[in-house]
């Protein structure tokens, strides 16, 4: 067994024809050669339809009652032949595919025509005798060459149909490897895109991070967390005390006897939805809140507002704690200066601009992404078609080794 050959695509086609030239180009004149006489009788086929045609409407316009209808009919007869065989191409040049294609539409439309022929010549005789053994003649000549490329089709040229189908496999696999090579090149330039975004995309959030982390942004952040955790504080302070105001609420809500102004019910109001915000716009020693509970004391010892005896108790002591013992100092010291300083930050001609630049520079990170997400499906969208792509070239390497097996007996290796 001789050694198995490597050849690269781009010398195929010549080692090709250097293989199948002695064996093939006999065949190739004999196809020429078959098709120029095929061309010939259909050609003169036409011709006789053609002939057809004209003499039967030169005979309708003699208005011969003898054969004024048969000539009608021939007519039709001819016209219809020729719309049947004229679109018949015979190929110029051979090709099995095309040969093929032709001959068998060649085959129904002769096929149809040697029926309406004997349907409908008996029908016109004996009239046109001459017109119609002629055309006869010429028709069976046409059948005749059609059966013999058709035997030649099926025979000789039969490994014609391998050998086209590889050179046009090799065709395939060189438009396929350019479509490789466009998508791979689409593929860099897409990474390469990806890559300046995810650059640009890290010094947006790098620069977003120090105006978050320095000046006075950050100073706002920090007293914005001390604010919470004074919220809380606050909250922890009163919690004791949380029932008894919301039953006082209730009571200057829906009755009367509370014994609140109207600035004390409105403070009452502020204590109960933002304890830090009420205590924080507190005067000094937080005088309202002081009122408030002193109040709600004296209607819980009136009976006004009760409450279960433990609660009760917490309450009491809780008002003490605030009221008498000024527990809330310090704390009210806090959030009137966490509260002043927020409001010094949040109208600061820098923090404003500070925030404007956080602002666009979160919504430049927001559209740097969206890019980002969107060349991420572009790539692999290609990179699924460079799968396929790698597939179909395989796929036709491996036809194209086969075909040259079956027809040549040599083993090759093709060199994409």
């Amino acid at each position: 067994m001789s050694a198995r050959l490597e050849i690269p695509l781009s010398e195929l086609k010549d080692w090709l024809g250097s293989q199948i030239s002695p064996a093939f180009t006999p065949v190739q004149v004999r196809a020429e050669k078959l098709l120029k006489e095929m061309r010939e009788a259909h050609e003169n086929l036409i011709e006789a339809c053609k002939l057809l045609i004209e003499n039967s409407r030169k005979e309708i316009e003699k208005h011969n009652p003898r054969t004024f209808k048969r000539a009608q009919a021939l007519n039709k007869l001819a016209k219809l032949f020729l719309e049947r065989l004229q679109p018949l191409k015979v190929p110029e040049k051979p090709s099995f595919k095309d040969v093929e294609e032709f001959i068998s539409a060649a085959q129904k439309a002769y096929a149809v025509t040697d029926v309406d022929v004997k349907n409908w010549f008996p029908r016109i005789s004996p009239f046109f005798i001459m017109d119609r053994g002629r055309f006869l003649r010429v028709f069976e000549g046409a059948e005749a060459s059609l059966k013999e490329l058709g035997g030649f089709l099926a025979k000789e040229y039969g490994k014609a149909k391998t050998l086209e189908e590889t050179f046009q496999l090799v065709e395939e696999i060189g438009r396929l490897k350019n479509q490789l090579a466009s998508l791979e090149n689409e593929c860099r330039r897409i990474e390469g895109e990806k890559a300046k975004l995810e650059e640009e995309l890290d010094q947006t959030k790098r620069r977003r991070a120090e105006l978050e982390s320095g000046g006075e942004i950050a100073e706002l952040a920090s007293i914005n967390e001390t604010i919470e955790c004074l919220r809380r504080e606050i909250s922890h302070s009163l919690r004791h005390l949380q029932k008894p105001l919301v039953k006082l609420q209730s009571i200057a809500v829906h009755g009367s006897g509370s014994g609140l102004t109207p600035e004390e019910t409105r403070k009452l109001n502020e204590y109960l939805a933002d304890p830090f915000e009420a205590l924080a716009t507190e005067s000094t020693g937080y005088p309202l809140l002081r009122q408030i509970l002193q109040k709600t004391a004296r209607l819980m010892s009136e009976g006004k507002l009760k409450l279960k005896e433990d609660k009760e108790r917490k309450a009491r002591q809780s008002i003490t704690e605030i009221v008498d013992k000024t527990s809330l100092t310090s704390l009210h010291h806090r959030c009137v200066g966490a509260k002043t300083r927020k409001t010094q930050l949040s109208t600061s001609s820098t923090i404003t601009e500070a925030k404007a630049e956080i602002l666009r520079l979160r919504e430049h990170a927001d559209n740097l992404q969206k890019k980002l997400e969107r060349l991420e499906s572009e790539t692999a969208s290609i990179k699924k078609k460079v799968q396929e792509t790698v597939k179909q070239i395989e796929s036709a390497k491996s036809r194209v080794e086969k075909n040259i097996l079956d027809f040549s007996g040599r083993e090759i290796t093709l060199i994409i």
